[in-house]
C-alpha cells in the first residue's frame, strides 16, 4: 500500500527551513556585501543567522547582528562617601510634591516678565504708615500692595481669573488670592478672600493674621483651600528674578522679586535716572491664558502698582 501523504502542516513546516548559519561543504553563505560588513566589524560569520534564500546571510542580518552585540551604555550612581540621614516625608511635604510635580507635568507654563518702578508706591506706603502713626491699626507691606493689584486687575480681567476643566473654562465670581508662607514644615498657601473688595489696611491686617496662623499650624482647611491666583514673593530675601510654579486648579501664579535702585533712560534734560524697581513675573497655564491676554493682564498689575493711588479709588 502507498505510504500516507503527508499532512498540510508537516508539509509547511518541512518547506520552510529555520533560520540560522548557512554552510555548504563547511563554508558559510553569505552575500558579498554582508560578507565585507563583517569584515570590517570583525564579526564571525558562523555566529550569523541568516534570513535570506536558503539561510543566506545578507547585509541586514550582519547589521541586526552588530547591534544586538554592541556593548549597551550603563549608568553608573557613585556611593555616597560620607554618612546621611533619611528625614522622613511629613504629610505636607508628600502634598507638596505631589501637587508641584503634577503642575509640571500636565500644566502647559509660560512665563511674563516686566519691571515696575515702585518709587510712587513706596511713598504712598510711607505717608499712609505714618498715618496711622502710633495708633497700630496698620502697618503696610508691599505685599499688600501687590494683593491688592492682582485683585483689582483681575476683576478687570475675569478670564485670568479661572481655571481649565475637561469640559468647560471656569470663571470665578470672587477674587481669592493665596500668599505663599514659608513654614517649617513647608509652604502653604493662606487665602484673602474677595480681596479686590478690601482695602489695604484689611488686607495687612489679615494676612498678618494669616502668616501667624500658617507657622503655628493653625489654619483651619478653609482658609488655605480654594484660592483663585497666587503670589509668591522672595523680594525680602534679594532674589532679583525668578518663575513660580502655578498651583492647580489656579491659572496664574505671580512671582515677585527685590525692589532695587536702577539707572534707567531719563526724560526731558535728564539723560538719565535712578529709579527703584522691581520684578514681577508672571506664570500662565497656557490652556487657559494666552500670551495676549497674560501680557494686558500684568500691564493692568504694573499700572497699579506704578499709580498706586488708583487702587483707593
Amino acid at each position: 500500500p502507498a505510504p500516507p501523504a503527508p499532512s498540510t502542516a508537516s508539509a509547511t513546516v518541512a518547506a520552510a527551513p529555520l533560520a540560522g548559519p548557512s554552510t555548504t561543504g563547511g563554508r558559510v553563505v553569505a552575500s558579498p556585501l554582508a560578507r565585507s560588513i563583517a569584515a570590517q566589524k570583525n564579526i564571525d560569520l558562523s555566529a550569523v543567522s541568516g534570513t535570506g534564500p536558503n539561510g543566506r546571510i545578507i547585509r541586514a542580518d550582519v547589521e541586526e547582528f552588530a547591534a544586538s552585540a554592541a556593548p549597551r551604555a550603563t549608568v553608573s550612581v557613585p556611593a555616597p562617601t560620607g554618612g546621611f540621614v533619611d528625614i522622613a516625608h511629613t504629610q505636607m511635604r508628600k502634598i507638596i510634591a505631589q501637587r508641584l510635580s503634577e503642575s509640571k507635568q500636565t500644566v502647559p507654563h509660560f512665563y511674563i516678565t516686566v519691571d515696575v518702578n515702585v518709587d510712587e508706591l513706596l511713598r504712598l506706603r510711607e505717608a499712609l504708615n505714618k498715618e496711622a502713626g502710633d495708633k497700630g491699626a496698620y502697618k503696610l507691606s508691599v505685599n499688600d500692595f501687590i494683593i491688592k493689584a492682582c485683585a483689582v486687575a483681575l476683576r478687570q480681567y475675569p478670564a485670568v481669573n479661572a481655571s481649565w476643566t475637561d469640559t468647560a473654562m471656569r470663571q470665578y465670581d470672587s477674587v481669592d488670592i493665596s500668599v505663599a508662607v514659608r513654614t517649617d514644615g513647608g509652604l502653604i498657601t493662606p487665602i484673602v478672600r474677595n480681596a479686590d473688595t478690601k482695602g489695604l489696611a484689611v488686607i495687612s491686617n489679615e494676612v498678618k493674621t494669616l502668616v501667624e496662623k500658617a507657622r503655628a499650624n493653625k489654619l483651619a482647611p478653609h482658609e488655605f483651600q480654594g484660592g483663585t491666583f497666587s503670589i509668591s514673593n522672595m523680594g525680602m530675601y534679594g532674589v532679583k528674578h525668578f518663575a513660580a510654579i502655578i498651583n492647580p486648579p489656579q491659572s496664574c501664579i505671580l512671582a515677585v522679586g527685590a525692589a532695587e535702585k536702577r539707572v534707567v533712560p531719563g526724560s526731558g534734560d535728564s539723560q538719565f535716572a535712578v529709579v527703584t524697581s522691581m520684578a514681577v513675573t508672571l506664570s500662565c497655564d497656557h490652556r487657559v491664558v494666552d500670551g495676549a491676554l497674560g501680557a494686558e493682564f500684568l500691564q493692568a498689575v504694573k499700572r497699579l502698582l506704578e499709580r498706586p493711588a488708583t487702587m483707593l479709588l
